[in-house]
């Protein structure tokens, strides 16, 4: 599991790059059998800028953290946004 940790780490630092430095982010890492949830709870404001016009940041950031899991060998991994 601590391997996987780099992958929370990296979602949160993108996440975080985003976002002013005094926005409230949760990063949790949920995994299942069959892959890696990450979830990111960020506030209902700032949900336009982590999702992007059309979802274009959202999917690159998914992008981003599934090329890590996969180069890592960590199997399927999925990103889910909310709000807190």
């Amino acid at each position: 599991m601590k391997e996987k940790d780099s992958l929370k780490n990296l979602t949160e630092y993108l996440v975080k790059e985003l976002l002013p430095n005094d926005v409230d982010v949760k990063i949790e890492l949920i995994e299942t059998e069959n892959d890696i949830v990450i979830r990111v709870l960020v506030p209902t404001e700032y949900m336009s800028s982590i999702i992007g016009k059309g979802g274009n940041i959202a999917n690159s950031i998914r992008t981003i953290v599934q090329a890590a899991a996969y180069n890592n060998k960590f199997g399927r991994t999925r990103i889910n946004i909310d709000s807190l």
